[in-house]
């Protein structure tokens, strides 16, 4: 065997990565959950009880999901069996499910740890909730999608959602630390570069170890400047999956700044947005039904510059045209704001689903025929253009439904003015109603 490992230039003693020989070991050296695992914290206490619940682990890449399954079976007392949706099937499941009823049966827990349980089909969802409910086995599932959107209702409602928390630059440089105390010698970095360095992994402590066991290899003789670290790792990419989750998070949080009228923030949200990959067009849309929804008469142009904004996109592409929607993204975070053709039009759809068999008064239908005309079609119909005022106060609204108010206008920017015409109509209406 020895052989066969030198044959392929490898050694049997060959180190394991320094991310796994730094997995802690108890629960209590987990960085970034305390929330979870601190002394009141829920899977703490789990533990210290020694009886668990099952759960799903949800969370960003390297925080610690695998390594809290593992460590809570260890100190609960469990078995711990680990299982992967990517490469298990139904008869992976079988076999597992089997193996802990044998162990149950000679009175020994199983703690079945599913990694990206969200990978299963539905089908295989459904497949253990028998299994949880008899107490064969423990489920603790890992997750990087939202549990809401991914998992059964059936099984959610079996399990306890603990929300594993993207780690912050304080339990990294702990975990660069930790690094450099098992390696004996410290990080040849400056402390720009090793300020850069814990930006690079984006919460990401497994990715963090890897860069820092990459830096440690170099052995550089003096410390690394931030331009030299540029130069020797390679930038990640951002976190965002265009079909899934952080596709509408991010999405939201652009529409969110916009409304909240922070041009800043909502520049930043683009631009995360576009370097994550996204559909500019995408954008475009949802920045044009925020002009529609959000500004609306307020600043009745920023409809016609949003559509303006996708046009130019549509005619310079990428990453020219992402000016325009950069330009359009602070025009509408600027804009005065008023949703009130937006709260306008859901009471109108309400009140046409409720009154939807009403004619129109007799005075404002066309009478083409002597028939009509007779009927009274069109009679007592006053032309607005001609009356002294340029309008006439004349009622709209079916006979038997009444005025409705359903547009309020908030009096923010060009709305002011609508707002104080249509104050100034309806006390000629109320007069013409003395």
């Amino acid at each position: 065997m020895a052989d066969l490992f030198e044959a392929a230039g490898l050694s049997p003693q060959q180190p394991s990565p320094l991310a796994d020989r730094l997995r802690p070991q108890r629960l209590e050296e987990v960085v970034g959950q305390e929330h979870l695992l601190g002394p009141e914290g829920p899977i703490r206490r789990m533990a210290e009880a020694r009886r668990l619940s099952s759960m799903i682990l949800w969370g960003p890449p390297g925080t610690g999901k695998t390594t809290i399954a593992r460590l809570l079976a260890k100190e609960a007392g469990y078995e711990f069996q680990q299982l992967s949706a990517v490469f298990s099937g139904v008869a992976d499941l079988k076999k597992a499910f089997e193996q802990a009823r044998v162990r149950r049966a000679a009175g020994q827990a199983t703690l079945l740890f599913v990694d990206e349980i969200h990978r299963f089909n539905r089908a295989q969802q459904d497949g253990f909730l028998p299994f949880v409910e008899e107490g064969v086995v423990t489920l603790v599932g890992a997750t990087t999608e939202n549990p809401s959107f991914e998992l059964n209702g059936a099984l959610l409602s079996r399990c306890q959602v603990f929300v594993l928390k993207r780690l912050d630059d304080e339990a990294l440089e702990g975990l660069l630390a930790k690094a450099e105390a098992h390696e004996g010698r410290p990080l040849p970095l400056e402390a720009e570069a090793r300020g850069a360095l814990v930006a690079l992994a984006d919460g990401d402590g497994r990715y963090l170890l890897t860069l820092a066991e990459t830096l440690f290899n170099i052995a550089s003789a003096k410390p690394l400047t931030t331009k030299e670290l540029g130069q020797i790792l390679q930038k990640r990419s951002p976190a965002y999956d265009k079909d899934r989750e952080e596709h509408y998070n991010l999405i939201s949080a652009l529409h969110k700044s916009i409304r909240g009228s922070d041009p800043d923030a909502a520049l930043y949200w683009l631009a995360r947005m576009l370097t994550g990959g996204e559909d500019p067009l995408f954008i475009a849309r949802r920045l044009i039904r925020a002009a529609a929804e959000d500004i609306g008469e307020a600043d009745p142009l920023s409809l016609l510059l949003a559509n303006a904004a996708k046009d130019t996109y549509d005619f310079l592409g990428s990453p020219e045209g992402e000016i325009a929607l950069a330009q359009l993204t602070v025009h509408l975070a600027c804009a005065p704001k008023s949703n009130a053709v937006y709260k306008a039009f859901g009471a109108a759809m309400k009140a046409a689903r409720e009154t939807g068999s009403l004619m129109p008064p007799s005075h404002i239908l066309n009478a083409p025929t002597r028939l009509m005309k007779e009927l009274g079609y069109g009679k007592g119909y006053a032309y607005d253009p001609d009356t002294a005022e340029g309008f006439s106060g004349q009622d709209y609204f079916p006979e038997a439904m009444g005025r409705r108010e359903f547009y309020k206008p908030r009096g923010e920017g060009a709305e002011a003015r609508v707002k104080e015409r249509l104050e100034r109509w309806a006390a000629i209406r109320r007069g013409k109603g003395d």
